[in-house]
């Protein structure tokens, strides 16, 4: 039986660029998103088809998630924010096809992707507000005495954001992947151990097929995760005062 982790494997499509099959399917990922959405919406009828209904259903969705969590002015955020929910959605989603490279396994690309969010939000704190972005580790209402304290903790907090959000995701789908992995080896093994060992196949296999559909659960629903946590974050930019 093959390794299971051996489908997590970064191999090299032309050396020469260090072009791999994690770059393939991040470029097809990004494909399938531009090329499903400008499909969706190229009649923009008064009423949509199917198509078009789950783009506008995408499109609020996080629209109403950006502005729960941070208000009518955080939609300045929401090509950033629905760029992010699509992409990990979408590489989640490509990853559940057999032989396909699930991105979202890497710890490099979900770390890049954290640390796009926790850029942003540095950035525009610091362009927005200047020095009272500050303010975001300087709870107020804090005894003079514990504010040392407490802004050491909201630093390690903040700083420990795109490891936590990186490692969410990452491990998430890459201990799906190899359950899915191991039990689909059982159902093979067990098959050709013998008649008698055999008819002990369709456990695993009901197990595999039950993994199946809670890891396509587990794909929305940490692309969910991160958007919602993203949105967060965002929300600490547009107002750092506690």
């Amino acid at each position: 039986m093959a390794s299971p982790i051996e489908q997590f494997q970064v191999k090299p499509i032309i050396p020469v660029i260090n072009f791999t099959n994690s770059s393939l399917f991040m470029i097809g990922a990004a494909a399938v998103i531009v090329g499903g959405l400008l499909y969706a919406t190229r009649k923009k009828a008064l009423v949509p088809g199917r198509a078009q209904s789950v783009a506008e259903i995408l499109h609020d969705f996080v629209a109403n998630t950006l502005t729960d969590t941070t208000g009518r002015e955080g939609m300045k955020f929401f090509p950033f924010v629905f760029s992010l929910f699509m992409f990990v959605l979408t590489a989640n989603l490509l990853g559940m096809i057999p032989g396909f490279f699930t991105v979202t396994s890497q710890i490099v690309v979900t770390f890049a992707l954290a640390l796009l969010v926790i850029g942003t939000v540095i950035i525009y704190g610091f362009v927005a507000h200047g020095v009272h972005f500050l303010h975001l580790f300087t709870p107020s209402g804090v005894p003079g005495w514990l504010l040392p304290f407490i802004t050491v903790i909201e630093i390690i907090s903040f700083l420990s954001r795109p490891i936590s959000l990186s490692l969410r995701l990452f491990a998430n789908m890459l201990a799906g992947h190899i359950a899915l992995k191991v039990f689909g080896g059982f159902v093979v093994s067990l098959g050709t151990a013998g008649i008698g060992i055999a008819l002990l196949s369709p456990l695993p296999l009901l197990m595999a097929v039950g993994l199946t559909a809670l890891e396509f659960l587990v794909a929305a629903l940490q692309a969910y995760v991160f958007t919602v946590l993203t949105c967060i974050y965002l929300n600490d930019a547009l107002h750092p005062g506690h």
